[in-house]
C-alpha cells in the first residue's frame, strides 16, 4: 500500500528564489542554491501546491521574470482562498500575532492551514518561517479547529532524509 506524500505549500519567496538570477548577497545566494537543491533533489517526495494568492504575487513585478516564476510552477494545483481562509488570517492579526502590513503573509499561513496541508515552504524568516511567531501561529490555528502546517525552509526538508 502506497503512503500518501506529505503535501507542501510553496510560498512566493521558494519560487521567487528558484528562478532569480544568482545574487550578489552570500546568504541568499546560498538560500538560492539551497532551494535549487531541494527542487531537484527532493520535490518528489511531496505533493506540492500553490495559491491564487501565490500566483498574484508572482505575476507582479518584471514580465520576463513572472513569466519564469509562472513556468515554474505551472502543473501545481491550487490551493483555495476561501473564507475560512480570509477569517482565520483575519484572527492573525486582530490578536496582533502579524501586524496588518503582514497581512499577505497571514493569508499564506491561513490557506495552507484551511486546506490541511502538511508543510508551508517559505524564505519569509520575518513572519513566516519565524521560530518566535511559531508557538503564536499554531496556538491560534489549533484554537480556531484546524491542525497547522510547519513552516519551513528548503533547507529543513532537504536535511529531514525522511
Amino acid at each position: 500500500m502506497n503512503k500518501a506524500k506529505p503535501r507542501v505549500y510553496v510560498e512566493t519567496s521558494i519560487v521567487s528564489y528558484l528562478t532569480a538570477r544568482p545574487s550578489r548577497n552570500l546568504i541568499i545566494a546560498a538560500n538560492q542554491q539551497l532551494t535549487q537543491e531541494w527542487w531537484q533533489e527532493r520535490r518528489t517526495d511531496f505533493d506540492l501546491y500553490v495559491s491564487q494568492l501565490a500566483l498574484e504575487e508572482i505575476r507582479s513585478g518584471d514580465p520576463d521574470a513572472a513569466r519564469e516564476r509562472l513556468r515554474t510552477i505551472a502543473d501545481l494545483p491550487r490551493l483555495i482562498l476561501n473564507e475560512a481562509a480570509v477569517d482565520l488570517a483575519e484572527r492573525f492579526i486582530q490578536n496582533e500575532i502579524l501586524p496588518r502590513k503582514a497581512s499577505m503573509d497571514a493569508l499564506h499561513i491561513a490557506v495552507a492551514t484551511t486546506n490541511g496541508v502538511d508543510y508551508l515552504l517559505t524564505w519569509n524568516c520575518r513572519h513566516l518561517a519565524n521560530a518566535i511567531l511559531r508557538k503564536q501561529i499554531e496556538r491560534l490555528c489549533r484554537v480556531a479547529g484546524y491542525e497547522p502546517p510547519t513552516i519551513c525552509t528548503p533547507q529543513e526538508l532537504l536535511e529531514n532524509e525522511g
